[in-house]
């Protein structure tokens, strides 16, 4: 198995800091909407019934907001672990 950290960094999402809560969309809408144009699978739950964001062909996807991005890499790494994937991240980050 290949453990090697691929952070999808081509996919992070850049949001206006105008949002009123916090942030303009919640974390799964981010998840649905690319994990829908990768063709992948939403919410996979892994044998050890925790839950991947994001199952696409070749990667194990980890969402999460831009100052959380070392719990995502981690999290990400875990998932690779579980599937036998690459590990990879989107960051979504405010401007």
């Amino acid at each position: 198995m290949n453990t090697k950290i691929l952070v999808l960094l081509v996919s992070t999402i850049f949001i206006s800091s105008a949002a009123l809560a916090g942030h303009l969309h919640p974390e799964k809408w981010y998840q649905n909407k690319w994990c829908d144009e990768q063709k992948g699978k939403s919410e996979v739950v892994l044998p050890d019934r925790t839950r991947c964001d994001c199952i696409t062909d070749v990667n194990a996807v980890e969402f999460d907001f831009g100052k959380k991005w070392a719990e995502a890499i981690g999290q990400s790494l875990y998932y690779s672990l579980q599937t036998g994937k690459r590990a990879g991240v989107v960051l979504i980050n405010h401007k």
